[in-house]
């Protein structure tokens, strides 16, 4: 890794830092993908970071699950699909058609994806 490369890795991790921790505040925006893209820049930047977010009581856990087996809790991907289906009603009641319908594809898509992973 050269000189150049080491600062972008800490800002990118400190980005995907920060809209996790909005998505931890804000309803239907994920947290943990944004974690997993903080500890990968992080494990290039600042191991001392890396490490920080993996020891984290709540979100650790599920990161560790991630990237040892690829794997996705049964509880975590219930509240996920979920809240994506709530985004879809609210998508629909708010703007109507044919807006849902990109929410429905992502539930759909993404939804689909997340309930095929191990637990």
């Amino acid at each position: 890794m050269n000189r150049f490369s080491r600062p972008l890795f800490f800002a990118g991790g400190l980005v995907a830092t920060g809209l996790a921790v909005l998505g931890a505040v804000l309803p239907l925006m994920p947290t943990v993908p944004f974690l997993l893209v903080a500890v990968f820049c992080f494990a290039r930047s600042s191991p001392a970071l890396e490490q920080r977010i993996l020891d984290h009581h709540y979100f650790g856990p599920q990161v560790r699950d991630w990237q040892e087996r690829r794997a996705i809790s049964r509880k975590t991907k219930l509240i996920a699909i979920g809240a994506m289906a709530c985004g879809v009603g609210f998508t629909a009641f708010t703007l109507g058609y044919p807006y849902y319908f990109a929410s429905l594809i992502i539930l759909v898509v993404v939804g689909g994806w997340m309930w095929t992973r191990p637990e």
